[in-house]
C-alpha cells in the first residue's frame, strides 16, 4: 500500500542558508547545562540552526507540518525519528554563514508488527567558506493512519539503573526542558508538550523526550572525553518525561541511554588527537 504512494515521489534537492548566529547555541547550552561554544559548533548542535517555521494554518492535528519538501505523500502520516549518521571533516563555525543542501536518500517500505512502515533517509551536506564541513544522514519512519498503542503495558522505571560504564550521567526529562528544546529546534510535535494528546491520541503514558535530545546527551558525554569526528546513532524505544535514565559510555565510543532496557545507542568516533 505505502509503495504505491512513494513510487513516483522524487523531491528535488533543497539548498538553505543560515547566518550561524551564536544566540541559538547559547540557548542550547543552557538547556543542556553546559558551556556555550565560542567559535566551533559542537557535534549535532547544527540542529538548532536551519530551522523552518511554517504558518500555523499549515500544521496538522499532531503539530507536524502538513506538507514539506521531504515529507512523503502518505495519508494520515505519522513520523518518528529513527536514527542517523554524521561525519565531521571540520566543525561549523559560529558567525560564518553556512549552506545546507538536502536531498532524498534511500526509501524503503517494511512490514512491522503494527503494519507497514516507510523508512526515509534525508542526506545533508553543510558547506562553509566553500568547504564541505559536515555530511549527515537522518532516518525517519513513517506510518499511515492509526496504529496500536505505542507503549506496552509495562511498569515504568522509578530508579536510575546501575552500570559499570566508565562514563555515566543521570538524566530525567522534565516538561520544562522538553518545552525549551522543542522551541529551540522548531519542533511542534504535540507528543513533547501536550500530555492529554499523548495519552488520548498517541497512546503514550506521558510526554515523550525528543530523540535528538537523547542523541545529544550521548554525544555531549563523549565530547567531554575527546574531539568527535563522527557518530552513528539509533533510537530503539521512547523515554518519557519523569523517567530516570542513565547516559553511559566508554573509551571505545559505545554510548547508550538506558533504564532497565536500552532506549538509544550510539557509536562515536574520536580524533586521534584528543
Amino acid at each position: 500500500m505505502l509503495e504505491a504512494y512513494l513510487r513516483d515521489w522524487r523531491p528535488r534537492p533543497v539548498v538553505e542558508h543560515d547566518a550561524m548566529a551564536p544566540e541559538q547555541a547559547r540557548a542550547l547550552a543552557n538547556v543542556l547545562e553546559t558551556s556555550a561554544p565560542v567559535d566551533e559548533l559542537p557535534p549535532l548542535w547544527h540542529w538548532v540552526h536551519f530551522l523552518s517555521w511554517p504558518p500555523h494554518s499549515e500544521l496538522g492535528p499532531d503539530g507536524h507540518p502538513l506538507d514539506g519538501d521531504f515529507l512523503p505523500p502518505v495519508p494520515d502520516r505519522r513520523r518518528m525519528f529513527a536514527g542517523g549518521r554524521l561525519s565531521i571533516a571540520e566543525p561549523l563555525r559560529l558567525g560564518t554563514p553556512a549552506e545546507r543542501t538536502t536531498e532524498l536518500g534511500e526509501v524503503k517500505v517494511k512490514q512491522g508488527r503494527s503494519g507497514e512502515m516507510a523508512f526515509v533517509t534525508e542526506r545533508r551536506e553543510f558547506h562553509q567558506d566553500g568547504k564541505l564541513r559536515i555530511t549527515e544522514e537522518v532516518d525517519y519512519v513513517y506510518r499511515s493512519g492509526e496504529s496500536e498503542a505505542k507503549s506496552p503495558n509495562r511498569l515504568r522505571p522509578t530508579e536510575f539503573p546501575s552500570s559499570d560504564a566508565a562514563w555515566q550521567r543521570r538524566f530525567t526529562g522534565e516538561p520544562t526542558r522538553l518545552f525549551r528544546f522543542s522551541a529551540l529546534t522548531a519542533n511542534t510535535h504535540r507528543i513533547h508538550y501536550d500530555e492529554p494528546y499523548c495519552r488520548e491520541v498517541e497512546a503514550y503514558p506521558g510526554l515523550v523526550v525528543h530523540g535528538p535530545l537523547l542523541v545529544l546527551l550521548m554525544t555531549e558525554l563523549a565530547r567531554e572525553r575527546g574531539r568527535i569526528t563522527g557518530v552513528s546513532y539509533r533510537l530503539r524505544r521512547p523515554v518519557f518525561s519523569g523517567d530516570p535514565v542513565l547516559v553511559c559510555g566508554g573509551e571505545d565510543g559505545a554510548m547508550s541511554v538506558r533504564s532497565d532496557q536500552v532506549h538509544a545507542e550510539a557509536s562515536v568516533a574520536f580524533s586521534e588527537h584528543r
